[in-house]
């Protein structure tokens, strides 16, 4: 293993801690916005109790922000604009110090772009720690498939940015065990073990999703098959257009005879089977030709040496459990000969632990891994789009495991995290929460609510598409909530209408088909009724599409304040000699896209 010292230099954990303090004193003014429901919008008069501008300014001044964030320069700068430099930004230029209510959308919007991740420096790139991983060592760059026949764009990106990463530091541990937590359909698994060799555990809560993972790992496997003889052929074709031109030129050089080559002409020896040539050939020679055609590796793990050094096809160089068996038709019609036959068991043997397992069982923070895997060795924990707790576990996991020498996680359902100090009053037993993780934000007794860790989901791209039907989805709600509570008494109604919107053809239908799934009487209501909701509140439409539009742009901050939680917990730990948080995916692409990692020392 290279020493950690190659590695990114990341903040250390006083830094972190300086950088979250400041982004605490933000959100204590702005969180009110995040965790406003919009579904209370018109009940509770969430635009005049948080809000002290025209929605008109609103909208214009955000848009406007868009335009400007998509230009070359235009990064947040509000410290140097309104602190100088000096570290503190003047909230009362954002916030009413008598009201607390937003009195500046300019200053919101850019103290909101400061605390993003991408803006406060702490996030290393994934092309530099890729870099420092790999050295000057030969990457391994396995097997070269198309995922897009297994999986939709958005999942097949993610799978092969996390895939090259998770490679790259178990050759840089010299590490072949993968656990992969919350595996769900196994994606990730399969291409860990089929592209680079891996042994990989895939551990899911549900039955379903474990037999659904092993059957599209069946099916990948089958296509890997495919693929293996498809390249094979290549290499036969070419190796036999090659010892046709040198047979030709031999016969021209030694005989001299310009009848001879006649006689072999080009019509002739397509006549001529492979194995009147083959036997001319070295299986050096061979050896190079293989190694002419591109993205034909096949375990190509530097350690083992898994080279082309013999004139031998792809699947002869698998593991014998490794593929799917393919339909005669699919092979060459020729025998495998008794060395092949020996050395892809050899080769089986050695790389028998180069399968994908899914396995079923509910991971809690206490869970023990040997119980669950009973040849546990040193190994990495990956987690991809791990669900509420999970990923907050997965780091605790790998904290307390010495054979767990890496971990790469990627959250989401910020929502389904459970929250120490949400609820202070409420009796409960648990003892390990979702957030916060590290010791300021317990010593702070923090906590975001969960409006706002539902906002933090909200994907970016949604501001610029400037809400469209999905504000107006949110205004049939709000306005069906002012009914529930005028007319029926209601003023908290915990039932889901669900996706009632996109089934109704207006809202006098989206009224009565909400009104009947929530189980109250709707005949009770004349259309007129109904249609004097929505005439009263139309014109206010527009302030329920601003104040979304506030909540999408500060959800990268709320994200932020997770992250560093799980990054500062993880600094905080005295095992762990390197952690960093590191932009995996496109956002565009994968909007979840910032993966926590941290390794241990390798004795």
């Amino acid at each position: 293993m290279a020493d950690s010292s190659s590695l990114p230099v990341t903040p250390d954990l006083s830094t972190l801690r300086a950088t979250l303090q400041g982004l605490l004193q933000f959100l204590r003014k702005a969180l009110p916005i995040s965790n406003a429901h919009t579904v209370d919008f018109y009940t509770e008069s969430v635009w005049e109790k948080l809000v002290d501008l025209s929605p008109e300014t609103v909208l214009e001044v955000l848009k406007r922000s868009m335009r400007k964030a998509e230009t070359r320069h235009s990064h947040a700068r509000p410290l140097v604009e309104a602190g100088k430099e000096s570290g503190v930004i003047d909230f009362s230029k954002i916030f009413c110090e008598t009201s607390q209510k937003l009195v500046s959308v300019e200053a919101f919007a850019l103290a909101a772009k400061y605390y993003s991740i991408q803006n406060l420096g702490i996030c290393i790139p994934f092309e530099q720690l890729l870099m420092a991983l790999q050295g000057n060592q030969k990457q391994n760059t396995g097997e070269n498939v198309k995922l897009d026949e297994f999986m939709n764009l958005k999942k097949s990106h993610e799978v092969q940015a996390m895939s090259e990463l998770i490679c790259s530091v178990a050759d840089y541990y010299g590490i072949k065990q993968i656990i992969d937590l919350g595996s769900g359909k196994g994606y990730l698994s399969s291409y860990l073990s089929l592209k680079y060799g891996l042994k990989v555990y895939g551990i899911d809560s549900s039955n379903t999703n474990t037999h659904g993972a092993q059957e599209r790992n069946r099916k990948l496997k089958k296509h890997w098959s495919i693929c293996h003889t498809r390249s094979k052929l290549d290499v036969n074709e070419l190796a036999l257009k090659m010892a046709k031109k040198k047979k030709m030129q031999d016969q021209i050089k030694n005989k001299g005879d310009i009848e001879g080559v006649c006689n072999n002409s080009p019509a002739n020896q397509d006549m001529m089977s492979a194995s009147e040539f083959l036997p001319d050939f070295s299986c050096s020679v061979i050896s190079n030709i293989r190694k002419q055609i591109e993205n034909l590796h096949v375990y190509s793990r530097q350690e083992e040496n898994l080279c082309f050094e013999n004139a031998c096809s792809l699947t002869d160089l698998l593991p014998i459990n490794a593929i799917e068996p393919t339909s005669s038709s699919q092979m060459p019609k020729r025998k495998m000969s008794e060395a092949n036959k020996e050395r892809r068991k050899t080769i089986s043997k050695s790389n028998e632990a180069y399968i994908y397992s899914p396995l079923t069982s509910f991971i809690t923070a206490d869970s023990e891994l040997r119980d669950i895997i009973n040849d546990l060795e040193d190994c990495l924990m990956v987690g991809l789009h791990t669900c509420g707790d999970l990923a907050p576990n997965t780091l605790r996991i790998f904290a307390s495991n010495s054979e767990i020498k890496g971990v790469c996680s990627v959250g989401c359902c910020y929502h389904l995290l459970s929250e120490e100090f949400e609820n202070p009053h409420k009796e409960c037993t648990q003892e390990k929460w979702g957030f916060p993780m590290c010791r300021h934000l317990k010593e702070e007794k923090w906590y975001c609510g969960r409006n706002a860790r539902m906002s933090a989901c909200l994907a970016l791209e949604r501001v610029a598409v400037g809400q469209g039907l999905s504000t107006e989805s949110l205004f049939y709600r709000a306005v069906l909530q002012d009914i529930i509570k005028d007319c029926y008494g209601i003023t908290k109604c915990h039932q889901h209408v669900g996706k009632i919107y996109s089934k109704s053809s207006s809202f006098l239908d989206y009224v009565r088909k909400s009104l009947k799934k929530l189980g109250l009487d709707e005949s009770k209501l004349p259309e007129k009724t109904i249609m004097d909701y929505y005439d009263k509140y139309k014109p206010r439409m527009n302030e329920l599409e601003a104040f979304n539009m506030l909540k999408v742009v500060l959800a990268p901050c709320i994200e932020t304040l997770i992250l560093l939680d799980r990054l500062c917990y993880l600094k905080e730990q005295e095992n762990t000699v390197w952690s960093a948080l590191v932009k995996l995916f496109d956002p565009v692409k994968s909007p979840r896209c910032y993966a926590v990692i941290a390794l241990k020392q390798q004795h």
